[in-house]
């Protein structure tokens, strides 16, 4: 019997426990699902009986290194920072590792031990990093294996709220960490187009965007996300002329989300000043130049935005409270906590809410050195607040990705991700069976 050890049993887990659960009778798998709260991790398992729930905290490097010892495959859904210490037990252990989080410093340094050990340590498989890998990959081999160039590479993911949920200005709702959606561009995003370099800081992030059509679901804004330049290399793409990553929000969103950004209240570098004793609205007032001269608050805002006062942009601010007279009901908080907290009130799922996940994939190439463009688009919805949209399309991919590895049919070691047929190929098959499918155009 084998066993897997899943970490953290959090918003993103539901799918990916449904599916190991699902699969651990007919497979001989044996399920531990740890977590910091072990109320949690047991509400995910329920009574099942090839599922045992436990009380985890990863910086117990004795229990951590005891639990790793048991398992045969360990699956992280940890915040990132903190993968790399079970990765390394992992190495040492010479047990299979696998994250839905990006690839960093602390991974790439365990490749030659994890090669020697006989082990996989894969990062980025599960939506954004990860469906988007491996459905780009199929489509740019079969490009290039047909004689093609590729000359422009986009490629756009939001996870975003179904329209029969929407029922709200920003067309926005939280399924996944709302910690990651408020900071969510901070630093600067690059790409290169046509040739040349492009960098957009995170005080131009907003308002420098494309409009993205999907079919079905009408017009979307689009933002470059992180470093798109690195995906030269692992997408074997070295020199095309145009690559740019980037996320995508209901029109509209990145507008009004600018306007958050330009008065600082996605800051999280430091703590309001007794906060708790503020009203929503004088902190906004603390933040506007002292030479504001306007006297409404909403006016001020929109003028120091350069907005009108009753355009959209300020009419999805002014939905959200953060005008308003309510106190602040959180202390000793960042500028971005108090936003965050504000949010979670507002942009949550409700139990029959419906998510939905929209990624597309535009390439341009040239086929006998005549242009042609070809589409790849996935839209898929969620069933409730629970199962979302989201938590299936970065959970099952771990989950089929666990499956292929232990039954052998992914031997690949080392430090990786998943941008090799011998992945990608597999996984894309059993999650179109799934329903989880792109249609080209």
């Amino acid at each position: 019997m084998k066993k897997i050890l899943l970490i953290g049993a959090g918003r993103s887990s539901s799918a990916l426990i449904r599916y190991l659960l699902e699969q651990a009778e007919s497979r001989q798998w044996e399920i531990v699902i740890g977590d910091v709260s072990e109320a949690s991790a047991r509400e995910k398992t329920g009574a099942h009986p090839r599922a045992r729930a436990i009380e985890f905290d990863v910086n117990d490097a004795t229990r951590r290194e005891v639990e790793v010892q048991k398992s045969d495959l360990i699956i992280s859904l940890l915040p990132p920072h903190l993968h790399h210490l079970v990765a390394a037990d992992c190495v040492t252990f010479k047990k299979h590792f696998i994250t839905a989080s990006y690839i960093n410093a602390d991974m790439v340094a365990l490749h030659e031990a994890a090669v020697q050990n006989g082990i996989l340590i894969l990062n980025e498989c599960g939506l954004d990093p990860g469906i988007d890998h491996m459905s780009a990959m199929e489509v740019i081999d079969r490009l290039q294996n047909e004689g093609c160039e590729l000359v422009s590479f986009k490629s756009y993911t939001g996870g975003l709220v179904a329209p029969e949920s929407n029922d709200n200005p920003w067309g926005y709702k939280f399924s996944w960490n709302p910690r990651n959606v408020i900071l969510a561009g901070q630093g600067t995003a690059c790409y290169i187009r046509n040739g040349q370099y492009k960098y957009i800081p995170y005080n131009r992030l907003f308002t420098d965007i494309e409009k993205i059509e999907v079919d079905g679901c009408g017009a979307f804004d689009g933002y470059a996300n992180r470093d798109s330049l690195a995906y030269r290399h692992h997408y074997n793409i070295e020199n095309i002329p145009t690559l740019l990553r980037g996320t995508l929000r209901q029109s509209g969103y990145c507008r009004a989300w600018d306007v958050f950004v330009k008065l600082g209240l996605t800051d999280d570098s430091y703590k309001v000043e007794k906060c708790e004793t503020l009203t929503y609205a004088e902190l906004v007032t603390a933040f506007l130049p002292a030479s504001s001269k306007k006297d409404k608050l909403v006016d001020a805002v929109a003028a120091f935005c350069g907005l009108p006062s009753e355009g959209e942009a300020m009419t999805k601010v002014l939905w959200t409270g953060i005008l308003g007279e309510d106190k602040i009901s959180i202390s000793d908080a960042s500028p971005a906590m108090i936003l965050q907290d504000l949010l979670e009130k507002k942009w949550k799922l409700q139990p029959n809410d419906k998510d939905m996940i929209v990624m597309q994939h535009q390439f341009e190439f040239l086929r006998k050195g005549k242009p042609e463009k070809l589409t790849s688009s996935l839209v898929v919805k969620g069933e409730d607040q629970l199962f979302t949209a989201m938590a299936k399309t970065v959970g099952l991919p771990l989950g089929i990705a666990a499956g292929l590895i232990l039954d052998g049919k992914i031997q690949l070691t080392g430090v990786h991700i998943p941008v090799m047929k011998e992945i990608y190929t597999p996984v894309l098959k059993a999650l179109e069976e799934m329903g989880i499918r792109f249609e080209e155009k």
